[in-house]
């Protein structure tokens, strides 16, 4: 694997964390509380892995210009303005999540999830589009 098969990658430990994230609060809807923990952690990790990738190529690569014109720019600037935003905002938010299952203050964890779970997955998929609209368009 090369440096220019990372966005690929990323894209799909995005929709892979976009997917556990689902599937962890259908778990948690249903009362299988060890099977939306087992999937909250595989969220976690592979949204690190991602960071990880997406790190290591943007120091090696920089940044990538999008190529779109017209309406098609101004839709994928929006979208990565708030995707961006987002992402910076949702690190210390998961933590905090995390950190209060961990300690098993379920009643503080639920508040914060209750934020953390759609926003983190507004990232999730957004970075799926950020990477189609990019690369593949």
């Amino acid at each position: 694997m090369g440096i220019h098969d990372l966005p690929h990658l990323n894209a799909s430990l995005n929709a892979l964390s976009a997917a556990f994230l689902a599937a962890g609060y259908v778990c948690i809807r249903r009362g299988r509380r060890r099977a939306h923990a087992a999937l909250m952690i595989a969220a976690l990790v592979s949204s690190t892995l991602f960071l990880c990738s997406y790190l290591v190529y943007h120091a090696h690569v920089g940044s990538v210009r999008f190529r779109g014109e017209g309406l098609l720019r101004t839709a994928y600037f929006c979208l990565l303005v708030s995707h961006s935003v987002l992402a910076v905002v949702i690190v210390p938010l998961i933590l905090l999540t995390v950190s209060r299952a961990l300690r098993k203050r379920f009643d503080r964890h639920r508040r914060i999830a209750r934020i953390t779970l759609p926003l983190w997955a507004y990232v999730s998929v957004t970075g799926v589009a950020v990477y189609w609209m990019l690369y593949r368009l």
